[in-house]
């Protein structure tokens, strides 16, 4: 009975030991580790800074695959965050601040500890180097664990390692598998469309992109108007000497509706063209590629690109359904010959505001919405036909325009003329 009460005496002494010396460990960790990644900087920078992509690459799940991971309705960018539960606790990781392609901060919240993250991204010689940065404070259960493991800047450091390997693999692999196939020329079907107009630098727009079509999509699911097809874009104006560009972000839907006076959306109505179609099925960072192979095509067979009407891209497969960027699918048409043109049809304010004529989409600077208007849009019924009464005995239905219907194309948008 004696040697029982030593031993346990003894086991007592042990742990108030142990607990003495893990409490005069450092709780406070500066850890940093780098990496190369064989991608351009853009690519990873856009790859990283979209929260979406972390449970792809983060070294956490492996460690607990049954951790669950909730988004917030913004990935991207300044005020992005997700958040994790696991069987080792959970968490939340916020983005502070960003600048474009070049670094990120974040506040990284751990069972009831807070800590600090910076990315930096670097050009070198084929491919990026990425150093990830993480201050923090460890409690009393988290510096027990790193204590077995080696020490607070082993644990932490070896998560990094992990994860920035990761990184690299699944760059390369989910940007450098894609093809592009150009499918000659087709007949793009058209339909009304709801769109916000954006204007920005050419690099910005596919950020921008992104930001915008998540908040349409949205609107369009509360206020119950169905789409008719996939989201697209249509693009303006381009001023290569500046770098600016000028789109429009456009969602297909079967019937017209009216927004209010000054809303950032409003409706236009496409115009169904002949268009060389070529396909890109891979990351949107191949799009100039795909550009480009479809524009050779125009010169090899003689077409010309029909300059009164708009470059079109259609999202068939984009990040809102499929998120490997591998298993997107991106439609690219140039409109070719001189058929009917994309027309934007000027659509009232309300039901009792006449409709001006018909005229091509021309969007100017200084009266383009950019991606962070807030302003939301007012959704009216569409004024009815002429011959059904409206609600409003006082109200008349906005006029249509004339638009001539399109030459009669070579082939169906299904039948590719080759």
């Amino acid at each position: 009975m004696r040697i029982l009460k030593y031993i346990l005496l003894l086991a007592l002494l042990a742990v108030i030991g142990f607990s003495v010396y893990v409490g005069t460990q450092k709780s406070e960790f500066d850890v940093t580790r780098s990496q190369f990644i064989k991608a351009q900087k853009s690519v990873v920078f856009t790859y990283v800074n979209d929260y979406r992509n972390w449970e792809d690459f983060g070294s956490w799940k492996e460690d607990d695959p049954s951790m669950v991971f909730t988004y917030s309705d913004t990935t991207i960018g300044k005020g992005a965050s997700y958040s994790w539960k696991g069987k080792y606790g959970e968490g939340k990781t916020s983005t502070t601040f960003e600048k474009e392609n070049d670094s990120i901060a974040q506040k990284v919240f751990f069972s009831g500890n807070e800590g600090k993250a910076y990315l930096t991204f670097k050009d070198t010689a084929g491919g990026t180097k990425v150093t990830w940065n993480s201050k923090g404070k460890m409690g009393f259960v988290e510096k027990v664990y790193a204590t077995f493991k080696g020490g607070v800047s082993t644990v932490i450091g070896e998560m990094q390692e992990k994860t920035l390997a990761k990184l690299d693999k699944v760059i390369s692999h989910e940007m450098n598998t894609y093809a592009i196939k150009v499918d000659g020329v087709v007949q793009k079907i058209g339909g009304y469309y709801f769109q916000q107009k954006i204007n920005c630098k050419i690099s910005e727009a596919p950020k921008n992109i992104s930001l915008v079509l998540p908040n349409m999509l949205r609107f369009f699911k509360d206020n119950n108007i169905g789409l008719t097809g996939s989201p697209f874009v249509m693009y303006t104006k381009y001023d290569l000497a500046n770098q600016l560009v000028w789109f429009s972000v456009c969602l297909p839907m079967k019937e017209e509706i009216f927004t209010a006076e000054g809303s950032d959306y409003t409706t236009g109505n496409l115009q169904p063209f002949q268009a060389v179609k070529t396909t890109l099925n891979g990351d949107y960072s191949h799009s100039k590629e795909a550009w480009d192979k479809t524009a050779d095509y125009l010169k090899k067979n003689n077409l010309a690109e029909n300059q009164n009407a708009n470059r079109i891209e259609v999202y068939a497969v984009a990040a809102n359904r499929v998120k490997s960027p591998s298993k997107w699918v991106t439609e690219l048409y140039i409109p070719v010959g001189s058929g009917t043109p994309v027309v934007e049809e000027p659509v009232a304010s309300n039901a009792n505001e006449a409709v001006r004529p018909a005229t091509q989409s021309v969007v100017k600077p200084a009266t383009t919405p950019t991606a962070n208007s807030t302003s939301k849009p007012v959704v009216k019924p569409a004024a009815k036909p002429a011959s059904t009464p409206a609600k409003n005995p006082t109200s008349k239905p906005a006029a249509k325009p004339v638009v001539k219907p399109a030459p009669k194309p070579a082939a169906r948008e299904a039948q590719v003329i080759e």
